[in-house]
């Protein structure tokens, strides 16, 4: 998985993300985004434009928001 979206992202739903992103992989889960981490090309363009600093590298997810990674796998499943 390239790019996780975290808690900040809940309730939110700015969609800048949305409109960035070059291969539609961002798709709406109930009261946020969440990213397809098979189809996320690693371009960085979502990360750029969150308003609310809600997008992280996988490995740059802060460990509080480490939940975030499983649950994005789990909504693609």
């Amino acid at each position: 998985m390239a790019f996780v979206i975290t808690s900040p992202c809940k309730d939110e739903k700015a969609a800048e993300c949305i409109e960035t992103c070059p291969v539609d992989c961002i798709h709406e889960s109930g009261d946020m985004y969440v990213i397809d981490p098979d189809a996320c090309i690693e371009c960085g363009a979502c990360e750029a434009v969150c308003p609310v600093e809600a997008i992280y590298a996988e490995e740059d997810v802060p460990e509080a928001e480490k939940e975030w990674i499983e649950m994005s796998k789990v909504f693609f499943r």
